[in-house]
């Protein structure tokens, strides 16, 4: 919950309350509803109104007229009790006051941890076209267009300056997450709320530059933002992390022209023997392969000469990692195996499925780490999973995170405190797997390109009892 969100419901609280002391409420007391209403009022400019607090709207006010007309019924603040008042009434307030406060708190405004490196991060967005692409999940004769999210380290921003919106778009992206993933329409709404530790489009840290480069492509119904936890962290850390949303696999693509790519279904069609599953699964990863390569074709040329000067000279590209979450994980597999752009990768509950059978017989010669939750691999995956690390050399370790389920990857455990229960997360804390994403991530990519040594990846520590070795 947010601050004021927090501090109304003390303020009720102590109103309501008051009359088990058996004392009547002095005058600081009394004029508490008055007060509620006015941190009702600062909530509703700064904070932002949201359907969960629906409940505060109506109550706040309420209580307010209550104790307005006792006040000027008794000429003073320091009267009794007003007549009527019963210990219905009270248990009656109480229960309304705690259902209010429920709501929010169950479904707090969320917003990413904090970023722990010492680089400010920015952010910026642009939308690519591939004229020598079709784009074949759309249903119209046009090239493939996609969109391309990078975090960078910025120059630190002025006071006014406010942090970027954690999901852009979010009264037409949060609907579609809350559809699939079987909640009410509306019940994600307040997302539009959220802020990201990132600020748009401010100055690029030079002076320490040019930093390493790393592609991020997301999951089945992900969308660029879906681990901004992650992005975050490693820009903060010295990396430009580009982020791909693939259009028509991502949950909700939104172009800046208004145009909407939903997800298309066909693309990875359920229930199709696994022969037919797979070749779809194949040609969808080989779409988002082509898009990690373009998207460093553009940042070749951005790198050259940007009209912002914001990147110019600041990607490091013979330094770039490629890495991805579950189908992302699978493309980065596939990329990485046929593009020689492309020097570490790391995947993150990797769907091993749209992998090529030639992928699958000859593995990747990069490093690599692959980073499974414990909850998520099923059968088919492990089994493919399997007969492709066969094919890989054994330096590149194979780790799980006890306790952890799919989408322990992404930020949408912090959704809510009732996540596990939704299905969005295993029973790990939410902030103590993300600081094991974030620290194995961080480990692994700063040996390769900044030569920085760690045992991390060398075994099992008791720092992170968590992870378990599988290779």
């Amino acid at each position: 919950m947010r601050p004021l969100e927090l501090l109304l419901p003390l303020v009720l609280a102590l109103y309501l309350l008051w009359p088990l002391t058996g004392r009547s409420r002095p005058r600081a007391v009394a004029v508490l509803p008055a007060f509620g209403l006015v941190i009702l009022v600062t909530h509703w400019r700064v904070e932002g109104s949201r359907w969960q607090m629906i409940p505060f709207y109506a109550l706040t006010p309420l209580l307010f007229l209550i104790s307005l007309s006792t006040f000027l019924k008794a000429g003073k603040g320091t009267a009794a009790r007003p007549r009527g008042w019963s210990l219905a009434g009270l248990i009656l307030s109480l229960l309304l006051l705690a259902v209010s406060t429920a709501l929010p708190a169950v479904l707090p405004v969320p917003r990413p941890p904090a970023p722990t490196g010492p680089y400010t991060v920015g952010a910026t967005t642009f939308v690519l076209t591939d004229e020598n692409r079709q784009e074949i999940y759309s249903g119209q004769d046009e090239p493939r267009k996609f969109m391309l999210e990078i975090w960078y380290p910025a120059v630190p921003p002025g006071p006014d300056i406010q942090p970027a919106p954690w999901m852009p778009n979010a009264a037409l992206v949060a609907p579609s997450i809350a559809d699939y993933i079987g909640l009410p329409h509306f019940f994600l709404d307040h997302l539009a709320l959220a802020k990201s530790s990132a600020y748009e489009d401010i100055p690029s840290h030079h002076n320490d530059g040019p930093y390493p480069v790393l592609i991020f492509s997301h999951g089945w119904h992900g969308f660029r933002q879906q681990s901004t936890f992650l992005m975050q962290e490693l820009a903060s850390h010295g990396y430009i992390v580009a982020a791909l949303e693939h259009p028509y696999g991502a949950e909700l693509t939104v172009f800046p022209d208004g145009t909407l790519a939903p997800n298309n279904p066909a693309a990875l069609p359920k229930g199709k023997p696994d022969a037919e599953y797979e070749l779809a699964a194949q040609k969808l990863v080989n779409q988002w392969a082509g898009d990690i390569g373009y998207a460093l074709d553009f940042l070749a040329k951005l790198n050259e000469n940007d009209p912002d000067g914001r990147f110019t000279g600041l990607l490091a590209l013979d330094q770039t990692g490629v890495f991805g979450h579950s189908t992302g994980g699978g493309a980065t597999i596939q990329f990485c195996s046929t593009d020689a752009r492309c020097k570490a990768g790391l995947t993150l509950d990797a769907f091993m499925r749209p992998v090529s059978p030639a992928v699958l017989d000859n593995g990747v010669t990069q490093p690599f780490f692959f980073l499974f939750s414990e909850l998520w691999p099923f059968e088919r995956t492990t089994v493919l999973f399997n007969r492709f690390y066969s094919h890989v050399a054994s330096t590149n370790r194979v780790a799980a995170i006890l306790g952890a389920d799919h989408y322990d990857f992404t930020d949408l455990p912090a959704l809510s405190p009732l996540a596990p229960q939704l299905g969005l997360k295993g029973p790990i804390n939410g902030a103590r797997v993300q600081e094991i994403i974030k620290a194995y991530t961080l480990a692994f990519f700063n040996k390769v390109f900044k030569n920085q040594p760690t045992d991390l990846l060398d075994g099992p520590l008791a720092e992170y009892p968590e992870v378990r070795f599988d290779h």
